[in-house]
């Protein structure tokens, strides 16, 4: 019985001799540091985007989807969130229009008159292309697009905010 006294204070005794489990509350400077925005270097998606931004990620966004110059892509117009653009078809000379949309860090477009009306959809399903944005500085747009396959693009433009605020 006293072997058994001696075993428990023993496993007690080293037990406390242990590293600390519960870390330490985290001073005033932690916390400020850690809610500190990114610096400009580092790329970014706010959640809500300026109207120049949002023109300038359309465009961007667009010019990547369908693999036109920046210089192609027009903005149209504005309709509250939704950007109106269109570009130059490169086949009969007509114009291609579309419509964007951007939430968070994720670009969503669809045309608008398509030759067949079902077309005319926001391309957001499961079988679509997925295009995100991330913003580097002033004037750098980087649209990420990941195919249902799985294989991504990458490409940056230089969109800088004067040329778009019209």
């Amino acid at each position: 019985m006293r072997a058994l006294a001696v075993m428990f204070g023993t496993v007690f005794a080293l037990a406390a001799c242990g590293e600390r489990a519960d870390a330490p509350a985290p001073t005033p400077a932690d916390k400020v540091s850690a809610a500190a925005p990114a610096s400009d270097a580092e790329g970014r998606a706010p959640a809500v985007l300026n109207a120049a931004d949002l023109r300038r990620v359309c465009k961007a966004g667009l010019a990547a989807i369908h693999g036109q110059d920046l210089s192609a892509i027009e903005i149209d117009g504005l309709e509250g969130q939704v950007v109106n653009a269109s570009w130059r078809a490169p086949v009969d000379g007509g114009r291609r229009r579309a419509q964007c949309r951007v939430e968070d860090d994720l670009i969503t477009w669809k045309p608008v008159d398509a030759a067949n009306a079902e077309q005319d959809r926001w391309m957001n399903q499961s079988a679509d292309p997925v295009t995100r944005y991330m913003l580097h500085g002033d004037d750098k747009i980087m649209i990420s697009t990941k195919l249902p396959d799985g294989t991504t693009a990458t490409e940056t433009y230089s969109v800088p905010a004067e040329q778009e605020a019209r």
